[in-house]
């Protein structure tokens, strides 16, 4: 029987100045790939720097989470970024965070999307040519973490880009494999049983139940985990622990 594996991601860095959000260190006890914030929707020059030396000591990858430029409202409102500036923007955010990752003895393994940006790019054509534009300018064969099926990952495969099918185990998911919008009730999970039930399901079976109740599948080599939601160590830990009882390894991608 072949043995399953799963990456675990968690977006971290996600303060500013002398606000924090995430806890970076304990998070990072757990997962195997870190999606920093750039400085676009989170994250300053002393952030970056202290969670790729965090990252970089535990062995845990170091991803550039690239976002619209929206501080206040971090990064998750929709907004109109004409395409030859946003790919200037994807490039200048993770090279920032490459001067950092090299620093600390790593590189910048992978990038992700952020939010709204996120968002767009499972259905926005010229807006995920765009953000793979960036990664083209930025380093040419980074892969791009991502919804499986989606725009951005069309335009990366496209490019010849590398590409990494995501999957959330805190989020509900529609009927067509996308993620129910924040807004709608019920959007995030919190109920940990049922977070590590879910994620168990997609990372053995490729399968997960929507909000509407229909099995949707999912192909997925990486486990999104939120830090900014309550109580987001104890459910990490929890899901890395159900994986691993489920006889599946917890392992970087990249």
């Amino acid at each position: 029987m072949t043995r399953v594996s799963i990456d675990l991601n968690a977006d971290l860095g996600e303060g500013f100045g002398r606000w924090t959000l995430t806890d970076d260190e304990r998070l990072l006890s757990v997962v195997t790939s870190a999606n920093v914030a750039c400085g676009f929707h989170a994250g300053d020059a002393a952030t970056m720097r202290r969670v790729c030396a965090l990252a970089a000591e535990r062995g845990v990858r170091v991803g550039a989470q690239v976002s619209y430029r929206d501080l206040a409202g971090f990064g998750r409102r929709a907004m109109d970024v004409p395409a030859e500036e946003l790919a200037a923007e994807v490039a200048y955010q993770i090279g920032a965070l490459e001067v950092f990752a090299r620093a600390a003895g790593a590189t910048v393994a992978y990038v992700k999307p952020h939010g709204a940006l996120y968002n767009r790019v499972v259905h926005d054509e010229e807006q995920a040519a765009a953000v793979v534009a960036g990664v083209l300018l930025a380093s040419a064969g980074l892969p791009v973490l991502g919804l499986p099926g989606s725009r951005l990952h069309e335009a990366a495969e496209k490019a010849g880009l590398p590409v990494v099918g995501e999957a959330f185990g805190d989020r509900a998911y529609r009927a067509d494999g996308t993620l129910l919008p924040r807004g709608q009730e019920g959007a995030v999970l919190h109920e940990p049983a049922e977070v590590v039930e879910r994620s168990v399901s997609m990372a053995r079976f490729g399968v997960v139940t929507a909000h509407c109740g229909r099995a949707v599948p999912v192909r997925a080599r990486s486990l999104c985990l939120h830090g900014d939601t309550p109580g987001a160590v104890d459910l990490a830990r929890r899901v890395r622990s159900g994986l691993e009882s489920a006889g599946i390894r917890v392992e970087a991608f990249a």
